[in-house]
Order: structure tokens, then sequence, then C-alpha cells
């Protein structure tokens, strides 16, 4: 009997939503490590909730209702919406230069060019070991020092690795708190989203296993390479899922949640909370796109969530994904284990766009 089998899908859908659950659970089936789960949020209620599979890396522990995971870079609007939040409180000017918050930051930079990942600054010149991601001051250091590798606002790549620090970094020199503690104590207690950057050991018990990480796909380019390898370690099960990682903060990537959790970022976001109006319109709208120069493939992005005609949201390597389709009034959240292809989010999200009555992506 395989984890899925064993682990099999619990949860709930709304009458309606059915087809959702089937599609889940054959991609669930599927997975040939640990589990995964999906929420959607729609018309003021949520329509799906659903989980299953293993959460350890052995097969013996199942995923419950309140697993976390490491969704990768579905970690990177929730430090986004620190910054956000500053901006809306008027402690944070968007069009600043970053230099006016962080002195030693070399790159001439705005605020704006660090949410949109226009900054420049995606990969580190020199060698880094692993450990200097548990050191934040240390990593901070070597981000500040570091010359952009194109004039910032004249192009756009995503800063795989250190998007977070970069927003972290300002966050913390307003206010005084890491991301970690200020997301917790000002987004999600608040709004009741069960995500976190920098687990408690009480957090960690309940903490999903990555699996299958030797079959995520990487892309060409030097860049690319230097911009996702360097520190070295994010793709290795030994770092990844070690006590030590986890307990860090590395806010590009290492974020855990639920899929609720994810998801109740966006349906927030929906419903006019978290920021105002006229803030979440800007961070919905086109800073810039074309072709990133990290990825090598065209996007578009707006203050800290990739965007296109149907909404806003981010993925992360290996599967995980978050967003909200404006269109259609609805928040997805998909997260797993089982590293690999976006493919599975698609098909799970096109069975809750078919029981809207929307057309699949």
């Amino acid at each position: 009997m395989t984890p899925a089998e064993r682990f099999g899908v619990q949860g709930t859908v709304e009458p309606g939503y059915e087809d959702v659950r089937d599609a889940f659970a054959a991609v669930l089936t599927e997975q040939h490590g640990t589990g995964a789960a999906a929420s959607a949020w729609h018309d003021g209620r949520w329509i799906v909730d659903l989980w299953g599979g293993a959460a350890s890396a052995d097969g013996g522990v199942g995923w419950q209702r309140d697993s976390i995971v490491q969704p990768y870079s579905v970690s990177k609007p929730f430090a986004a919406i620190c910054a956000l939040t500053l901006i809306d409180r008027g402690l944070l000017d968007l069009d600043a230069p970053v230099q006016r918050y962080w002195p030693e930051f070399t790159a001439h930079a705005t605020v704006r060019h660090v949410l949109s990942h226009q900054a420049g600054v995606v990969a580190l010149d020199e060698p880094a070991p692993t450990g200097v991601f548990y050191d934040w001051d240390a990593l901070c250091a070597l981000l500040a020092a570091q010359q952009p590798a194109w004039p910032p606002g004249t192009a756009h790549g995503e800063s795989a690795l250190f998007y977070g620090h970069l927003v972290g970094e300002i966050v913390r020199r307003i206010d005084g708190r890491g991301l970690g503690r200020f997301l917790r104590d000002e987004v999600c207690l608040p709004a009741s989203l069960d995500f976190l950057v920098g687990l408690t050991p009480e957090d960690q018990a309940r903490t999903v296993d990555l699996t299958c990480l030797s079959e995520i796909e990487t892309q060409p380019g030097e860049l690319y390479r230097r911009a996702t390898g360097n520190p070295p370690g994010t793709r290795d099960p030994a770092v990844v899922n070690s006590t030590a990682w986890r307990a860090a903060e590395v806010p590009a990537i290492n974020g855990h949640g639920t899929a609720r959790g994810v998801a109740g970022l966006y349906a927030a976001l929906l419903r006019g909370e978290l920021l105002s109006h006229a803030l979440l319109q800007e961070t919905v709208s086109v800073q810039c796109s074309g072709v990133d120069r990290v990825f090598g493939h065209e996007n578009a992005w707006g203050l800290g969530f990739g965007v296109d005609d149907e909404g806003f949201g981010m993925g992360g390597l290996g599967g995980s994904y978050g967003g909200a389709c404006s269109s259609g009034g609805y928040a997805f959240a998909f997260v797993t284990g089982t590293m690999g292809s976006h493919e599975r989010t698609e098909r799970v999200e096109n069975a809750v766009r078919g029981a809207i009555g929307l057309p699949s992506i």
C-alpha cells in the first residue's frame, strides 16, 4: 500500500465541487513522495479544503489538517505584504531609494524596484556557504555590497533566493522586528493565516518533509545557475528538511504553511482586506514585463506578485502555487511535499474553475 493509499484524501468540498476532490485524489495517487493539500475560496466561503498522503519521507506519518509545508517561492508574496503594510501606514515610500532605509545598500534601486524584481540583486559574485542562510546579518551584508546584474529599473529578473532578505531588511530597518515576527504579528495572526517564516519547535513537529528534489527541472543560463545555486543547499533534502533550515528566516523560499493559509492571503485581498484599495490596485498592476533575466521566460510582475490577465499570484519551485483569479472571484492554493511540475496545480485548479463555470486555463 502506497502512502497515498494509506493516507487517502481528507477534508471537504462544497456540493457541486466533487470533481475537485476527484482531481486532487488523482494527483495524490500519482505522487511518489509526500502528500499535498489544496484549498479554494469563492463567493464568501471556502469551497474546497483537502489534504492527503504522507507527511514524513518514510511514509510513516500522515498529512493532517494543520500540516505545513515549504512551498518555495509561494513565500515571496508574504514577504512583500509586510513591506506593503508599511507603505499603507505611511512609514515606507514606494519610490524612495533603498538607501534611505538601508544606507549600506549599494545598488541604486528604489523600494519599487526591489518589490517588483527590478533591482538586479539576484546573484552573489563570490561563493557563499550554505551556513550564511542561518545568519541574517551576514547575508544582508553580502547583498548590500553586491553590484546589481543590470542597472536597476532597466530590466527584471526574479531574485530567487534573496527577495525575502531584500524586502525583509527594509522592513527590519523601519520597524525593528525581523520579517518572520512582523509577518506573524501584523499579517498572519490578525487574518488567521497559517503561514510562518522561521519555525518554532512546536511548528516543526507538524512540518511535511520535501521529497523527490532530484526531479526538479532546472533552467539554462549562467545567471540562473548563479542566482539559484549560491549559496548551495536549497534543493538538498538534508538541508531543507533540517531543523536549522526550518528555524531560519529565508523568506524568499522557506515560508511554511497550509494550503488554506496560502489561499487565505488571496481571499483576504479579494475581500478588500490587508491593503487599502488604492495600494492593492497598484500592487496587482504591471510594474514590468518581458523576458525575465534570471529564468529566461516572459512574465510580468506587480509589487511582489506575478500578474496576468486572470489575476495575481505566485508559483513555487517543485509545483506549489497560490493566487487569486480577479475575474472569477476566487482564491486557490495547491501545496505539495513531492517536487515536480505545476501540471498538478493546473489540474486541480481547472476542476475548481469548471465547477464555478469558468473555462480552463
